[in-house]
């Protein structure tokens, strides 16, 4: 049995969220600043959301008595990660109020489960096959064409989980890498650009969409998002469109991202989605009349979507634990730019291709604004002053 909302939930309700990264950090701040309390359910005692959420459950995701802490402190429940163990989610969706359902958590977060929806719901996705663990992989890729990137089927992120190869041996190799699970293979396109379309939808099926975003990725983990696209008015449509079709056939609650491939012959193809606020849509914070994690609340809470205008052309970019290489970054390179938002996430520690930041800039003309974006970002990599 599903939980539902009475009523909607208003400033002062508590409001929870699995997880404690940087989506739930900002969810957090946007909570705040609309006096809504926070509850983060997170393992990590030093987690970026739940150093400054009203509380901070730290304990494990199947931990019986956290869980019903969790259900008994809050209104309503989000997640900011897709995967969280979904029976844990299960149990707190009988009790209270999700965004999104479980049954989205599951598609989600399994690869081969994601492209038989897609699918099945008339959704172009890239060539790809299923290569069940333990099989013989040959039979599943002669159906393909080389090259193709062979991706587990769960907790892969980042590029992290996917090999890119060009022969049978490769592919054995990878799957081997793996460690013998369930994969999928998908043939790799001539690309012309990736994008994303970020949509709140409401419980009752109302879509709000975000302008569609360029992106740029480097080894598999996105680097740059320019909005609006400089793209045509043709795909926008069509990938807002396709953005819809995946939220009404999931009956989604919530805030949504659906990532595109854009082949060299105009074909769109879903490349993944997230059931939640997305990274390549954090210049919402800057650049739109609401944000994605406001649009986050007033869905979870059963409260009208707000504006999702674009207010100004922005381009964002990432901050990866790898500018940490000799110390902090000279932040003074950024923050003496007045057209220059910083957004740190309070990790303590600076990895390779941990995400530890971003910044925005906004001005009036996005190819002015991706080359400026980009100095600034080798300035930061350099520590140029």
């Amino acid at each position: 049995m599903q939980a539902r909302l009475n009523k909607p939930l208003m400033p002062g309700a508590s409001l929870g969220v699995f997880g404690g990264g940087q989506l739930g950090r900002m969810f957090v701040n946007a909570a705040r600043a609309m006096a809504y309390r926070t509850v983060v359910f997170d393992p990590d005692g030093d987690s970026p959301a739940g150093q400054i959420a009203d509380e901070h459950i730290q304990a494990a995701y199947s931990d019986e008595a956290a869980l019903n802490r969790f259900a008994g402190c809050c209104g309503a429940i989000t997640t900011e990660f897709e995967n969280v163990p979904v029976e844990a989610f299960e149990k707190i969706h009988r009790r209270l109020p999700t965004s999104p359902h479980p049954d989205s958590l599951r598609v989600a977060q399994d690869r081969i489960a994601e492209k038989r929806f897609l699918h099945d719901s008339g959704i172009k996705v890239v060539p790809y096959a299923v290569l069940p663990a333990g099989d013989d992989p040959g039979a599943a890729l002669a159906k393909l064409k080389w090259p193709l990137i062979i991706k587990t089927a769960r907790f892969g992120y980042d590029g992290k989980g996917q090999a890119r190869v060009n022969n049978l041996r490769q592919a054995a190799d990878a799957l081997r890498a793996m460690a013998g699970g369930a994969c999928v293979a998908e043939q790799v396109v001539d690309l012309e650009a990736e994008l994303s379309v970020v949509v709140a939808r409401s419980a009752d099926g109302e879509c709000t969409l975000y302008p569609v975003s360029e992106n740029e990725h480097r080894n598999g983990i996105l680097h740059m998002s320019t909005v609006p696209a400089p793209l045509s008015q043709s795909v926008c449509d069509r990938a807002a469109y396709f953005a819809i079709a995946v939220a009404d056939a999931l009956d989604y609650c919530g805030v949504l991202a659906v990532e595109f491939f854009l082949g060299a012959s105009g074909e769109l193809f879903v490349n993944e989605i997230a059931p939640r606020p997305h990274n390549s849509g954090h210049y919402t914070i800057d650049a739109c009349a609401a944000s994605q994690f406001e649009q986050q609340i007033r869905m979870m809470c059963g409260i009208p979507a707000a504006a999702a205008r674009l207010l100004t052309p922005v381009v964002m970019v990432n901050l990866l634990g790898d500018l940490w290489r000799g110390g902090a970054p000279d932040w003074s390179i950024l923050l003496s730019q007045p057209d220059v938002r910083l957004h740190l996430y309070g990790k303590r520690e600076a990895r390779k291709g941990r995400k530890m930041g971003h910044f925005c800039v906004i001005g009036d003309d996005v190819a002015a604004l991706r080359k400026r974006a980009a100095q600034l970002h080798r300035r930061l990599s350099r520590g140029l002053p």
